[in-house]
Order: structure tokens, then C-alpha cells, then sequence
């Protein structure tokens, strides 16, 4: 284990929050799209997209070679795995048949992004990366300290 290793896992959170905060935004800047991406010559809505993240290393395995001295890093932070969409939550539909985009009946389907549930999500994201944040200044102080201790 090096002397950056705390550094380096924080890092790696900042990292994956960052990218889940972006998505999130996205999401919310979306939530009136009913063009997203055209499949098979029609045009789709917006689909919600979430993060899904996953630790490096960090397997039990890895903790219990780490134990028994077999390896010296036992998990090293955070890693994004994917981005991907929502399909399970419907589409919302609303009755507008002036819109160019309603259907026969003069329904348009709706992005399935939830404002509430985005907001949620954000202030999640955000408090993560705040920590990490205090936790990267506290490792940072302590490493200074140290090469005090030395003069």
C-alpha cells in the first residue's frame, strides 16, 4: 500500500459522483424531450439513464488475500461499470393533440424522468462528493503532518 492510496480511492468516489451528478443534470435537462433517438423510423422519448458503479478490487477475496499477506491493496476505490437506461419505469402520457408528436388518439409520451426522484438522487450525489471531498482534505492534512514530523 503506498502513502497515496487513501488519495487515490477518494479520488476514484470524486470521480464516480462527478459522473453520476452529469448524468442526473442530464437527465433533468431532458425531462421534456420527446425526440430522443429514433428507433426503427419512429421518433423515441428521452429514456432516464442512472449509474451503476462498482468497486475496484475490492472483493472479499481480495480482503482476505490482504489478511493472509498474499497482496498489499485490498479494494482501491471506485469504478463506473455502466450507464444505463431506465427501461423498466413506463413513459408518461399526456393528452396534447395539437403536439406534432402526439399519437392517433392525440397522446404524446413523455420522457420517464421524475423530477422529484432526480432531485433526491442529486442531493445523494452531491453529499457523496462532500464527504469524499472531507475525506481527501483530511488525508491531505494528515500526510502534511507527517512530513513535519520529520524536520
Amino acid at each position: 500500500m503506498t502513502i497515496f492510496a487513501g488519495m487515490n480511492t477518494t479520488a476514484s468516489a470524486l470521480t464516480a459522483q462527478r459522473l453520476r451528478m452529469d448524468t442526473i443534470s442530464s437527465n433533468m435537462a431532458n425531462v421534456d424531450t420527446t425526440r430522443g433517438k429514433m428507433v426503427d423510423g419512429v421518433w423515441q422519448p428521452y429514456t432516464r439513464k442512472s449509474v451503476v458503479m462498482e468497486s475496484k478490487g475490492g472483493e472479499f477475496t481480495s480482503f482476505l488475500n490482504q489478511a493472509m499477506g498474499k497482496t498489499d491493496s485490498p479494494g482501491s476505490g471506485v469504478q463506473v461499470s455502466r450507464i444505463e437506461e431506465d427501461t423498466q419505469t413506463p413513459y408518461k402520457m399526456q393528452y396534447d393533440p395539437e403536439n406534432p408528436d402526439a399519437d392517433a388518439e392525440g397522446y404524446v409520451r413523455l420522457p420517464n424522468v421524475d423530477p422529484l426522484r432526480e432531485m433526491v438522487d442529486l442531493i445523494s450525489a452531491t453529499r457523496s462528493y462532500e464527504a469524499n471531498v472531507t475525506v481527501f482534505n483530511a488525508n491531505k492534512s494528515m500526510l502534511s503532518k507527517a512530513l513535519e514530523i520529520g524536520k
